[in-house]
């Protein structure tokens, strides 16, 4: 049995951080000692050892504890999950390593990629899995075979404005693992139809209030909910940048002209100017 002294001493943990783990079901002790002092035995140890890794991606304490708890999740489970994220942050680290060489020398390449070359590949395994066979089989027909396809999806994911676009999407999730989650595990067909349907009618309300100020009650009802349906639809954390870009998207002569035909003349300024005076 080790001390929260000898633990702190070992790990670089200090002792208020373990007494918080403490208090919070993180990290209980496995004993006290007959003066009430912590003591931990090496099966403690290993769980701390498992919550520092977590740690290492910032992942929040009530997260990790959530993950610690989960019983699908066994030993050799978490530890491959860690590793696979350990080397995902290693590649990262090594590109901006190499990136600071390059403009030490003289030979700055500005690389942003977001996603390395294994997590685009993850991305078109997830997409092809989830894709109806019709729009595969046309996919594939289109490019002469999947191996093809895939290269193609590579060769463009990769590319410089591919990048800083995801670069904006991982904000909007709230973090890459939290987007390469959702592209993994969408949600279903059913649920994802339904939320389409309930945007239809939103739209349709918010179209009929066109005579309304953009800042009335009425007009701002209709955007929250308009903003909360595409939050979940997309499950992301924050959908104010996204709905701002969206609003943008109303300004494009192709969206404001079937806008306009879909839900009448002037419905895709109306609705720009509402969503930019909602989340401004």
């Amino acid at each position: 049995m080790r001390t929260v002294k000898e633990i702190s001493d070992m790990t670089g943990i200090s002792v208020r951080a373990l007494h918080y783990y403490d208090e919070i079901g993180l990290l209980k002790p496995t004993d006290k000692s007959e003066k009430g002092y912590r003591l931990y035995d090496d099966k403690a140890l290993e769980q701390l050892q498992q919550i520092l890794f977590f740690r290492e991606f910032d992942i929040p304490l009530k997260e990790i504890k959530a993950l610690m708890e989960n019983p699908a999740l066994d030993r050799n489970h978490t530890l491959k999950m860690q590793r696979k994220m350990l080397i995902a942050k290693m590649e990262r680290l090594e590109r901006l390593v190499a990136s600071i060489d390059d403009i030490l020398k003289g030979e700055n390449k500005m690389d942003f990629a977001i996603f390395n070359r294994t997590e685009v590949e993850e991305m078109f395994q997830a997409m092809t899995d989830h894709m109806p066979e019709e729009m595969k089989k046309t996919a594939i027909d289109e490019f002469g075979g999947l191996a093809q396809w895939r290269e193609h999806y590579m060769k463009a994911v990769s590319s410089e404005d591919m990048q800083k676009r995801y670069r904006k999407m991982v904000e909007w999730f709230g973090g890459k693992e939290r987007y390469l989650d959702t592209v993994k595990n969408p949600i279903s067909k059913e649920v994802a139809e339904s939320y389409r349907k309930r945007l239809d009618a939103v739209l349709e309300k918010l179209a009929g209030r066109r005579e309304c100020p953009v800042d009335s009650f009425e007009v701002k009802e209709m955007i929250g909910e308009y903003g909360f349906i595409m939050k979940q639809l997309c499950q992301i954390k924050d959908e104010k940048e996204m709905m701002l870009s969206l609003a943008q998207t109303y300004r494009k002569e192709e969206i404001k002209a079937k806008t306009d035909e879909k839900y009448g003349d002037g419905a895709a300024q109306f609705f720009m100017l509402a969503i930019e005076t909602f989340y401004k």
